[in-house]
This record gives structure tokens, C-alpha cells and sequence, in this order.
């Protein structure tokens, strides 16, 4: 019986059922987690045939700002960043987390083998994902957040976030159209963290003219779209160490599964099951 679902829209790409059913297959409980296309319109009703229905929901584009809303009550690290991903749900109550965060922050130790401990980090993009990593790098002692956002006062809003958390970190955002910034930022980022959803699609273009990467340059891409996209070849043909998301969808993955088990996740097993697994199911 299906009793945890990841839904988002699109949401056909999605490895999460081969991963997360390889970790319930290794503790002997079956394979519970399925897939659903649910659209923002449809969210509401959603939730509340998750509450009759199911016991944990992963929630991934577009429904991570309002899946925050429409929850019953939010963990401490959901509430502050103000985006959900993990839905726990227990006698009917929804409670909402936020795993994007410690998922990320696991994935470029874990690809990157070092500290974000006085690191620059640079985001494209400024939506949940972005958000919640954001506000958690806050508080892992890295220097500096920047945004790169088409719209500049989305990623403002993410700026004022990161002062409130931490009044003292360096904050900044620009447009992709701002050459000038946006080149700078590139250029002292220890870190870029590609967090749009553009490389979903075959079609999409790159979050900014791919020209402006140039070998030498310091910093390290990760990509939060899975397979490879002209970004990620760009950067490794130029020899800038880049890295796909992967990783973190295990590390969030890993996350959700143990605030729903209280079991620990089986990291190995989770990845054959990404690796294995076909997309949607």
C-alpha cells in the first residue's frame, strides 16, 4: 500500500521512488512510496487527502512556498526559511519540514570533501530550494551569500532573510542582465549553486551565457538538476570541478526518510536505487 508519495509539477523525472523505496526495501518494510502529478491549483486538495491518507509526502517545484502555508504546524528550521519540502504526518496532523537545507550541506561535503566554513556562496535562482539552503548556510559560518534571480526583488527578500538569521553575514543580489555583477560574483564565489529548474527540459536554456565561466576560475558548481546539463559539460570542459544533484536529492532523501522511520537511512542502498531506478517510478 502506498503510504508516502513525492508529487510536484512536472514531476515524471523524479528519482525519488527508486531511492526511497531501496531504503524501506533494506529495512524489510516493502516498497510504500509512489509518484503523483499534482499541480499548485490542486495542492490544498492534496493535502487534505494526504491527512487520511498517507504518512509522509516528499514535495518538490513548484509547492515548497506554499506547502509552508498550508501546513499544520512547522518545525523550527521549515518556519524560518519559510519553504517545505518533507510533509510527517501523524492521527490526521500535517507537520512540515525543511530537509533541502542539511541535504546540500551534506552533498558538498560529500562531492567536495571540505568545510563551508568561509566560504562565498553564489545562488541562481531564488525559490524554495534556494531559499531553504540559504537560510541554513546562515548558520554553518560561511562568509557570504549572493543571488543571481531575474527578479531582483525575490532574491532581495532572500537577502533581508539571510540579515535577519545573521545581521552580520555579507548579503547581495543582482539581475543575470547586471554583466557587470554577475561577472564579479562569479569571480570571488567559492561555490556556485545552480538551484532553478532550468536543464529539466532538453530545451532550456543556461541560467546565464555560459561564456562567462573561464578556466582558472576558483570556484566549484553544483548543479541541482540530476542529469547532465550544458552547464555541468561547460564547466567540465573547462576544468571547473562541477558536480549534479544527485547527491542531494539522497542527502534530503535521507532526511525525510529518517523523520518518518526514526530509522537510518541506508545512504549505499539509496544510491543503487537512484542509479537503478526508472525515472517515475
Amino acid at each position: 500500500m502506498t503510504k508516502y508519495l513525492v508529487i510536484g509539477d512536472p514531476i515524471c523525472h523524479s528519482r525519488s521512488p527508486g531511492m526511497q523505496n531501496a531504503a524501506f526495501e533494506a529495512h524489510g518494510l516493502g516498497r510504500p512510496y509512489g509518484i503523483r502529478h499534482v499541480t499548485p491549483a490542486e495542492l490544498p486538495d492534496f493535502f487534505e487527502y494526504a491527512r487520511k491518507n498517507l504518512s509522509g509526502v516528499n514535495l518538490t517545484v513548484p509547492h515548497k512556498l506554499q506547502a509552508a502555508v498550508l501546513s499544520d504546524e512547522l518545525t523550527s528550521r521549515a518556519a524560518e526559511c519559510g519553504s517545505v519540502n518533507t510533509l510527517i504526518i501523524s492521527d490526521g496532523h500535517i507537520l512540515g519540514d525543511s530537509t533541502d537545507g542539511v541535504g546540500l550541506e551534506r552533498a558538498l561535503e560529500y562531492c567536495f570533501s571540505e568545510s563551508l566554513a568561509g566560504k562565498r556562496i553564489l545562488f541562481c535562482g531564488a525559490g524554495g530550494a534556494a531559499r531553504a539552503t540559504a537560510v541554513h548556510f546562515t548558520h554553518c559560518g560561511v562568509q557570504e551569500i549572493s543571488f543571481i534571480n531575474r527578479t531582483v526583488a525575490k532574491a532581495g527578500e532572500l537577502v533581508d532573510l539571510c540579515h535577519r538569521v545573521d545581521p552580520e553575514i555579507t548579503a547581495v543580489c543582482c539581475s543575470p542582465q547586471d554583466t557587470d555583477s554577475v561577472k564579479e560574483l562569479l569571480s570571488r564565489a567559492d561555490y556556485l549553486i545552480q538551484a532553478t529548474s532550468l536543464g529539466l527540459k532538453s530545451d532550456d536554456p543556461p541560467p546565464f551565457p555560459l561564456e562567462w565561466l573561464t578556466s582558472g576560475m576558483k570556484l566549484k558548481i553544483f548543479d541541482t538538476i540530476y542529469h547532465p546539463t550544458p552547464l555541468q559539460k561547460h564547466a567540465a570542459s573547462l576544468g571547473i570541478k562541477c558536480c549534479g544533484g544527485k547527491e542531494m536529492l539522497i542527502q534530503q532523501g535521507a532526511e525525510s526518510f529518517r523523520l518518518w522511520t526514526g530509522l537510518d537511512a541506508p545512504l549505499d542502498e539509496m544510491r543503487k536505487g537512484f542509479d537503478t531506478g526508472v525515472p517515475g517510478q
